[in-house]
C-alpha cells in the first residue's frame, strides 16, 4: 500500500516536472528585466497632468474632492498581508523545527532527511510559483517599486498575480531556510496592494470594483505605491516612523507635505493593526507563532551607557560595515549578471534546480556544521532572567542542545543555525550572556552564512536582504565586542549593544541608507540610549562602501535595465545645452485634424510615446500642445471621434465635442495597454480623420534651446516628467510672473478669486472677454520644436 502511494507521487512529480517549460518553449528572460538591459521592458510614467478639455470637465464635476478616506482599506489589508506571512512562516518553521526535534531524539539520520525534505518541499513550493505564475514577484522588489516612483514602469511588477505570488513565494522560501528574508518582499507587497486597490481591482481575473477606482492617474497612484512602500515597513518591523522615512529617503523621488502626513498616517495605522493582531496571536490563537514573528528584538535591558574608550570598536565596526556591505554588493552584481546573461537563459528548470541545489546545501549547512561542534556547559541559571538553560526543543530560548551527551549542554553554532533567522537575531542581540558564543563559532557562521546570502540574492524567489544583513552584522558585532569585553575587562559592557551596532553597520555600508535605518533599528531595539551610537556607525559605514560602489538596491536596477534619475545630474550635463541632448532625429508631430490612415501608419513606424500637435491659422504654423501615444490608441479603439471630413469642430461653428470620459484614457499600472497591433480597423475606417484638439495636453513643459541640461534634469526629475519641448528663443513675452502673482486670496464670496498682483498687465486685465469655445484658445507657442523625447 504505501509503496503504491509511494510511485504514484513519484509519477505525479514526474507530470509536473514535464509540463514545465524548458528554454526552447519557455521564456527564458524574467518579467522586468530587460533582455539586453536596454529598457525594452520598461516604460516612462505619465506624471505630468494633462490638461486636455476632458479633464477640465472631470475637475468641473469632482472639483477637488479628497480620496483620503479610501486609504484606509490599503491599511487594513497591508497589515493583514503582513500578519498572514508572518504567521504562516512562523508556523510552518515551527512545525519543522518541532517535528525534526522529535525525530532526532532517535535518529540524527532520520531528522536529518526529514529537514532537508521539509526545506526542498517549501523552496520548490516558492520557485514554482515565481517561475510558472509570477515572475515579476521574484526579488526584493525594491528596485522596481524605486524605479516606478522614479517614473519607470517596469512590466507586471504591481499586476494581482505578483501580489499573490510574493506573499506565497515569501511564505516558501523563508519557510524553508534560505538565507533570505521577507522584509523587501513587504514592501512591494504593500505597493502592490495600493495599486490595485488605487484603480479599483483587478479585470483580468474578475476582482475589480467601480467604487474603488479613485486614483486613476499615475500622478494619483505614485502618492498611493508611496503610502504602500511606507505601510510594508512599518507592517514588517512595527516601525511606522521609519517606514515614513524610508519611502522619503530610500523609494521615492519626489515628495510634498500632503504626502507626509498621508503616508505617516498610513504607517501608524498599520503598525496598529499588526499590534492588534500580535495581541490575539498571544493567546494561543496563531499555532507556533508567539512572541518572535514581527521584527522586534527588545535590548532596552541592556547596556545603558558607553564610555569614551568604546567609540574607537564602534568606530571600527562601522569600517567593517562599509567594507562587508560594498564586498556583497559587488559580489552580487557578479552573481546577478550571470545568472541573467548566461544560466537563467536555459528556461524555467534550471531556474529551479538552482533554487532546489541552493535549498538543499543550506539544509546540509545549517543542520551538519553544529553536529561537528562541541557543547558548553550551561551558565549558573539566573531565576530573574527567565532564561532557561537548555531551552525545551520547539521552544523560543538563546541555548538549543543539539548533538549533546549531557542534559545541562547547550550548542552555541545551534542556537544561531539551527534556527529561525528572527530567534537566532534575537540570541545575538541578547543581554547579560556574555561567553554565550564562542569565537569560533560565531566566525563560522560569519564565513558561511555571508557566503549562502550571497548565492541566495537573485535567485527566482521572493528575497529580502533586511534580516540577512542584521545577521550577517551582528555576528561580527557581537565577535567585536567579545573582544571589547575581554580587553576592558568592565561589568557594564553588553556584547549584544555590539551585534546591534554591527547589523546596523552592515545595513548602511550595503544599502547606504542613514536616517530611516537609524529609525528603524531605534523603533525594533526600544533603546533610545543607543541612537548616537548607531548614528555614528551608519555614517561611518556609508562612507566606506561610497568609497567603492552605490547602494545594493541602485545597483541592482542598473542590473535589470531601469534607467533610474538619480537625485543630482552627471557633471558632464554642465557644459551641455538642451538642444544637444535632443540629437538630430526629426521630430515627428501631427496637424490637429489628422487622417485615421496616417495616425496608424505613424503609430507602427516608430514607438514614442508623445507627438506635438501643430494647427495653421491665418498662414501660420503653431502648436497648440502634445498627444499621447497611450490616448491616440484610446480614440482609434473607440472609433466614436472619427469624421468624414478634414474641418475642425470650431470651423463647423461647432463647440469642441467631449465623448469621453477622462478614466477611459487610464492604462491600468504595470501593463502594456493597448498596442496599436490589437486595433483593427476597416478600409472605411482608414479614410475617415480625427480632430485632435479636445484631447490634446495644451500645457506642456518647453524649454529654450540653450538651457543648460542640468536646470532640464532637474527639471524633468523633480516634476515626475516624460516628455519637454526644446524650442527656440521666444522673439517676445507676453508678460512676467513673481511670487505676489502666485498668492490667491479668498474673499467673501467664495466663488470669487482675487489675484495679488501689482504687475501693470492688471489693468488690462478686467477689460479683456471671457471666452470658453475654442478660438479663444491660443496656440501654445509660435516656434518650431527642435526634438521632443518622445521616445522615452
Amino acid at each position: 500500500m504505501l509503496s503504491n502511494h509511494l510511485q504514484n507521487g513519484i509519477e505525479t512529480a514526474k507530470l509536473v516536472w514535464s509540463r514545465l517549460p524548458n528554454a526552447e518553449d519557455g521564456d527564458a528572460d524574467e518579467v522586468g528585466v530587460s533582455k539586453k538591459n536596454d529598457g525594452s521592458n520598461v516604460e516612462s510614467l505619465d506624471y505630468e497632468v494633462v490638461e486636455n478639455h476632458a479633464y477640465r470637465e472631470e475637475q468641473v464635476v469632482y472639483g477637488s474632492n479628497s480620496n483620503s478616506n479610501f486609504d484606509s482599506d490599503l491599511y487594513v489589508c497591508t497589515g493583514l498581508a503582513a500578519v498572514f506571512i508572518n504567521i504562516s512562516v512562523e508556523n510552518f518553521a515551527g512545525w519543522k523545527y518541532s517535528l525534526t526535534f522529535s525525530i532526532i531524539q532517535k535518529s540524527y539520520i532520520a531528522g536529518f532527511v526529514v529537514y532537508i525534505l521539509i526545506n526542498l518541499v517549501l523552496v520548490f513550493s516558492s520557485t514554482y510559483i515565481i517561475t510558472q505564475f509570477a515572475p515579476a514577484a521574484a526579488g526584493s522588489g525594491i528596485p522596481e517599486i524605486k524605479g516606478y516612483l522614479n517614473g519607470v514602469d517596469t512590466h507586471g511588477i504591481l499586476l494581482f498575480r505578483t501580489l499573490i505570488g510574493k506573499i506565497f513565494g515569501s511564505i516558501g522560501s523563508v519557510g524553508g531556510g534560505l538565507a533570505l528574508g521577507k522584509e523587501g518582499p513587504l514592501v512591494h507587497t504593500g505597493a502592490c496592494i495600493a495599486s490595485l486597490l488605487g484603480q479599483g481591482g483587478s479585470t483580468k481575473y474578475h476582482l475589480s470594483s467601480r467604487w474603488l477606482q479613485f486614483f486613476n492617474s499615475d500622478r494619483d497612484r505614485r502618492d498611493l505605491v508611496t503610502c504602500g512602500c511606507a505601510a510594508g515597513v512599518a507592517a514588517a518591523f512595527r516601525a511606522p516612523v521609519g517606514g515614513v522615512l524610508f519611502a522619503l529617503e530610500e523609494v521615492t523621488s519626489w515628495w510634498r507635505s500632503q504626502l507626509m502626513w498621508r503616508v505617516f498616517f498610513t504607517s501608524a495605522i498599520v503598525a496598529v493593526v499588526v499590534r492588534a493582531a500580535m495581541g490575539w496571536c498571544k493567546s494561543g490563537n496563531c499555532g507556533h507563532f508567539g512572541s518572535g514573528g514581527f521584527i522586534i528584538w527588545d535590548v532596552s535591558g541592556g547596556q545603558e551607557d558607553y564610555s569614551f574608550e568604546e567609540l574607537l570598536p564602534m568606530a571600527v565596526i562601522g569600517v567593517i560595515g562599509g567594507l562587508l556591505g560594498a564586498l556583497f554588493n559587488q559580489l552580487t552584481i557578479y552573481i546577478t549578471y550571470w545568472r541573467q546573461n548566461y544560466l537563467h537563459k536555459n528556461g524555467n528548470r534550471v531556474k529551479i534546480i538552482e533554487v532546489l541545489l541552493i535549498s538543499l546545501v543550506t539544509s546540509i549547512i545549517s543542520f551538519g556544521l553544529p553536529l561537528f561542534r562541541s557543547c558548553s556547559p550551561c551558565p549558573e541559571s539566573d531565576p530573574d532572567s527567565g532564561i532557561d538553560c537548555p531551552r525545551p526543543p520547539g521552544t523560543y530560548g538563546n541555548y538549543v542542545n543539539f548533538y549533546c551527551g549531557k542534559d545541562k549542554e547547550y550548542n552555541d553554532l545551534a542556537t544561531i543555525f539551527f534556527n529561525t533567522q528572527d530567534d537566532a537575531i534575537r540570541n545575538l542581540f541578547s543581554a547579560k550572556t556574555i561567553h554565550e558564543f564562542s569565537a569560533q563559532s560565531l566566525l563560522t557562521f560569519l564565513v558561511m552564512f555571508y557566503t549562502l546570502a550571497v548565492v541566495t540574492f537573485g535567485a527566482a524567489v521572493p528575497a529580502g536582504q533586511f534580516v540577512p544583513g542584521i545577521m550577517i552584522g551582528s555576528t561580527y558585532g557581537r565577535l567585536v565586542g567579545m573582544f571589547v569585553v575581554s580587553f576592558y575587562k568592565k561589568l557594564h559592557i553588553e556584547e549584544g549593544t555590539y551585534a546591534l551596532l554591527g547589523a546596523a553597520s552592515f545595513l548602511g555600508g550595503s544599502m547606504r541608507m542613514t536616517v530611516s535605518l537609524c529609525v528603524i533599528m531605534v523603533e525594533i531595539t526600544n533603546n533610545l540610549t543607543l541612537l548616537p551610537l548607531i548614528m555614528l556607525v551608519l555614517l561611518i559605514s556609508k562612507a566606506v562602501g561610497d568609497a567603492f560602489n552605490e547602494g545594493l538596491y541602485e545597483e541592482q536596477a542598473r542590473l535589470k535595465g531601469i534607467p533610474l534619475l538619480e537625485s543630482r545630474p552627471k557633471n558632464e550635463m554642465r557644459k551641455m545645452k538642451a538642444k544637444e541632448a535632443c540629437g538630430n532625429q526629426k521630430v515627428v508631430y501631427f496637424p490637429r485634424v489628422v487622417k485615421v490612415a496616417d495616425v496608424v501608419s505613424i503609430l507602427k513606424s516608430n514607438n514614442h510615446n508623445g507627438f506635438p500637435v501643430i494647427d495653421s491659422r491665418s498662414g501660420e504654423t503653431l502648436v497648440i500642445g502634445i498627444m499621447l501615444r497611450s490616448h491616440l490608441l484610446v480614440l482609434l479603439q473607440s472609433k466614436v471621434d472619427f469624421q468624414h471630413n478634414p474641418l475642425s469642430s470650431d470651423s463647423r461653428g461647432g463647440s469642441l465635442p467631449i465623448r469621453h470620459n477622462f478614466n477611459e484614457f487610464v492604462k491600468p499600472a504595470s501593463s502594456k495597454g493597448i498596442s496599436i497591433h490589437d486595433i483593427h480597423l476597416g478600409p472605411d475606417d482608414l479614410e475617415m480623420y480625427i480632430d485632435l484638439a479636445p484631447f490634446v495636453n495644451r500645457s506642456p513643459y518647453i524649454v529654450p534651446e540653450d538651457m543648460s541640461l542640468t536646470k532640464v534634469y532637474n527639471l524633468f526629475r523633480q516634476l515626475g516628467l516624460r516628455h519637454i519641448f526644446v524650442v527656440p528663443r521666444a522673439s517676445r513675452v507676453v508678460g512676467m510672473i513673481t511670487r505676489k502673482d502666485l498668492l490667491i486670496e479668498d474673499n467673501e464670496d467664495s466663488a470669487t478669486v482675487e489675484l495679488k498682483s501689482t504687475s501693470v498687465r492688471d489693468q488690462q486685465h478686467n477689460k479683456r472677454p471671457v471666452v470658453r469655445n475654442a478660438d479663444a484658445e491660443l496656440p501654445l507657442l509660435n516656434g518650431l520644436l527642435f526634438q521632443d523625447h518622445s521616445s522615452c
